[in-house]
């Protein structure tokens, strides 16, 4: 039988509808200096009226129940990382530069070695990042998190110039969409993630053929940080707009960054899916379409460049190390045409 997002416990289209619900409450906060809305991968705020001021960035995300594999493991020098990129891969797709982090643990009984452990990865995402751990809140909650267990959650600023903000406003049809590989699902899908290699399955902790490795293992590996990677790209290149692929795949994160009336059409044989993401789809036996609705695919960032760059982009990104893949291009329409 099929298994999806849904029946898997997460219902996206819930979320939506609270967004939608929440916002004259959020709007009702603003002030002259908030630019924009929700819906953005970061939040703006700006520091003074000039039209080439600095303008704040932030966003704020967390791991997920990704932390499962950690807790069974035992391997939380990680998911630090997770947390931090979650946070600044949304910034760096305004073109901000990721200035502070503040973290979040909440847990059930503080064990010192393993608050540290976990702050020690933090502090790795940072460094990748390029910006600071300045503070965070540890708050031990017996009776209300197990004892081996907790949550990690961050939040980050960034700053960038108001004329220099990356927001998919002057995309258009033609334009050519590359993708930055990712490193594997990162941190979103893993509820439906834990029901297709489950935490209480002795498979899960022992060698898988299909995916290389130990799953529980395969499943850890950090989140990709791509800040350093897109702050030097910008410098050299004209960056049209920037998704950044987390929970809802392809079909939510790329139309966030796209005006109105146009669509990305997807090449599916731009590059061959991952083994990770093969086995998660035989598993799960769901649609490829739909597996796009969920999952990163192989590619955790979108760039949107003219048609004229294109090749500047991809040959500077593999001078920055990067493998990138001619994912598709804009066209007329609406959201994302697999």
């Amino acid at each position: 039988m099929a298994i999806d997002y849904k029946s898997a416990g997460v219902d996206v289209e819930a979320g939506y509808s609270a967004v939608r619900l929440m916002k004259e409450y959020v709007r009702s906060t603003y002030d002259k200096n908030v630019v924009g809305d929700l819906g953005s991968f970061g939040g703006f705020y700006a520091l003074d009226d000039s039209p080439t001021g600095d303008v704040l960035v932030a966003g704020t995300d967390g791991v997920g129940t990704k932390l499962k594999y950690a807790f069974a493991t035992g391997k939380l020098d990680t998911v630090g990382i997770d947390c931090v990129a979650m946070c600044v891969n949304d910034i760096v797709c305004q073109g901000a530069r990721p200035l502070i982090f503040l973290d979040y643990i909440a847990l059930g009984k503080l064990v010192p070695e393993s608050v540290a452990e976990i702050v020690k990865g933090v502090a790795e995402g940072c460094r990748q990042a390029g910006c600071a751990l300045i503070g965070g809140e540890t708050a031990e909650m017996p009776g209300f998190y197990p004892e081996d267990e907790f949550d990690l959650a961050g939040f980050s600023t960034g700053i960038a110039k108001r004329d220099k903000v990356i927001n998919g406003a002057g995309i258009k049809k033609g334009d050519r969409l590359v993708g930055l590989r990712s490193s594997g699902v990162h941190s979103n899908g893993y509820s439906l993630v834990r029901k297709l290699f489950p935490v209480d399955d002795k498979a899960t902790f022992e060698y898988s053929e299909a995916l290389g490795g130990v799953p529980a293992e395969v499943l850890l590996t950090p989140t990709r940080i791509y800040v350093k990677t897109v702050l030097a790209l910008i410098e050299k290149v004209k960056i049209m707009g920037i998704a950044h692929i987390t929970g809802g795949g392809f079909i939510e994160n790329i139309p966030r960054i796209l005006p109105v009336g146009l669509a990305a059409k997807i090449d599916r044989n731009s590059y061959e899916l991952p083994p990770l993401f093969k086995e998660l789809q035989k598993r799960a036996d769901i649609s490829y379409e739909k597996m796009c609705n969920t999952f990163n695919m192989g590619i955790g960032m979108v760039l949107a460049v003219d048609r004229s760059d294109e090749e500047a982009a991809i040959k500077e990104l593999r001078a920055l190390g990067e493998d990138p893949v001619r994912l598709g291009e804009v066209v007329e329409g609406e959201g994302v045409i697999l």
